[in-house]
């Protein structure tokens, strides 16, 4: 049997206010007169008191990533042909933001660095070139996308990540004081992002005893901070953060199930951002992780947040075939879920129902 050699962020740093080492952290990495590129997640486009923290040297440049949606190949090639004709080469892009920023400055690190157009490189083990060195400092936890090795993109035909050894960054700052004051609506889909894909690598044909002491972990932080507190505190901020890691760790030798294959169908017709599509999908899937859907509505009901009903009410077929030729699309997740036999298990006529149920 050949076990997988996967790839890991290669630095951490943890603690309130880490986010101040930065600088230091980018010093010995500067190249020449190439600059650090910082994406920042739109939502500060206005926040100076954190724009006056990124600690710009040179020609550095903020761009402001525009994540209403989450990102396209074409917005990648985008970034990338713009910093190339601007700058030939930069030292490093740096991600302060969500998972979909994250996402974003791993793809465009990966294509400053790989000819041809980002679409090309939606796959596995597609990526042929080192990118440049790449940071992520999330401002809100949930994800895992700062410890994943893939970066999930919509790309002309299907949502497929850029899912290689070179993707993961080489740096992440993992600072508490950064997600404080995330508003609750997003905090909770967020959170519940990390939620589900624990509940799917844990119940996963594909679990074994690596995936399985983060997913636990991590499942246990996300129950203490949305089920067994009262009062949202600093030391929730913390939990969140790490319950991120740890569940990102988790399905890095595991996979996610259900929810996220069915997500992924919504967010590529309808644009539905990646937590709230799978709080959509998993309010309706007791048939496959029916003590994990009990808990997620009690966690739903305890903090008063509204799941979105009805979004597939005026679908048409040919959108329905859209969404589940790109949730089929997702073989690995499937076959985590239900077993080598998958196939036998789920069709276009039950994926059809669920997706009327939503």
């Amino acid at each position: 049997m050949k076990f997988r050699n996967f790839k890991m962020v290669d630095y951490v740093v943890y603690g309130r206010g880490c986010f101040n080492q930065l600088d230091e952290i980018l010093a010995p990495k500067r190249v020449q007169a190439q600059p650090m590129i910082f994406l920042l997640d739109h939502h500060f486009e206005n926040n100076e008191a954190l724009k006056s923290r990124i600690p710009l040297r040179g020609n550095d440049e903020i761009i402001i990533a525009d994540v209403t949606y989450e990102p396209k190949t074409t917005y990648v090639d985008e970034i990338a042909t713009l910093l190339k004709d601007k700058y030939g080469q930069v030292s490093g892009v740096i991600a302060i933001g969500g998972g979909s920023t994250m996402d974003l400055a791993k793809a465009v690190a990966i294509m400053m660095t790989n000819e041809g157009l980002a679409h090309e490189y939606q796959g596995y083990d597609l990526v042929k070139n080192k990118a440049v060195y790449k940071v992520g400092i999330p401002t809100i936890s949930g994800t895992g996308a700062e410890v994943s090795r893939t970066c999930v993109l919509t790309g002309p035909t299907k949502k497929l990540g850029m899912n290689s050894d070179f993707t993961p960054f080489d740096q992440i700052v993992l600072d508490p004081e950064l997600i404080k004051g995330v508003p609750k609506n997003q905090n909770f889909y967020t959170g519940m992002d990390c939620y589900i894909h624990c509940v799917e690598s844990l119940d996963g044909t594909f679990l074994n005893t690596f995936s399985q002491s983060y997913g636990e972990k991590a499942l246990a932080m996300c129950q203490d901070v949305y089920l067994n507190k009262d009062i949202w505190d600093e030391n929730s901020d913390e939990q969140l953060m790490m319950a991120s890691y740890a569940g990102g760790m988790s399905i890095a030798y595991s996979q996610v199930g259900v929810a996220h294959a069915v997500s992924y169908g919504l967010s590529y017709l309808l644009g539905t951002k990646h937590g709230i599509g799978n709080c959509i999908v998993f309010n309706h899937l007791q048939e496959y992780y029916p003590q994990g859907v009990d808990e997620f509505k009690r966690m739903v009901d305890k903090h008063a947040i509204e799941i979105p009903q009805g979004v597939c009410a005026q679908l048409s077929d040919a959108q329905f075939d859209t969404m589940i030729d790109v949730s089929l699309g997702m073989k690995l997740l499937w076959e985590n879920a239900l077993g080598t036999n998958w196939e036998q298990k789920m069709n276009r006529d039950i994926l059809r129902k669920l997706f009327e149920k939503l």
